[in-house]
């Protein structure tokens, strides 16, 4: 599976942006995509995931009422849409996919088979 992620950018703190994350290569009918994030100087963290099949979602507690996960089956691609944005939501945003996905592991990175290249989301005024 190939994983492109895209739609990053600046954005003022309280606006809104969506990042986009395009697969391709396998279907992805059993598999969980999932979200994660690394500010600079901290670790890599579990953000958002869903299940392809039936479309289960799950966030993180920092996240969870501001952002949304998506996915267009058609189109093969899962979204993060990010509303009431912080400056502590600054990072780089890496997709991810798990072939074989555990429920008590779907928070951790290493679950993860695929990984895109990430794309940087700023928020600054």
């Amino acid at each position: 599976v190939q994983l492109q992620a895209s739609g990053g950018g600046l954005v003022q703190p309280g606006g809104s942006l969506r990042v986009s994350c395009a697969a391709s290569g396998r279907t992805l009918s059993n598999y969980v995509m999932g979200w994660f994030r690394q500010a600079p100087g901290k670790e890599r963290e579990f953000v958002a995931a869903i299940r392809w099949s039936g479309g289960s979602t799950y966030y993180a507690g920092s996240v969870k009422g501001r952002f949304t996960i998506s996915k267009d089956n058609a189109k093969n691609t899962v979204y993060l849409q990010m509303n009431s944005l912080k400056p502590e939501d600054t990072a780089v945003y890496y997709c991810a996919a798990d072939r074989f996905p555990s429920a008590s592991r779907r928070y951790v990175d290493d679950e993860y088979d695929y990984w895109g290249q990430g794309t940087l989301v700023t928020v600054s005024s």
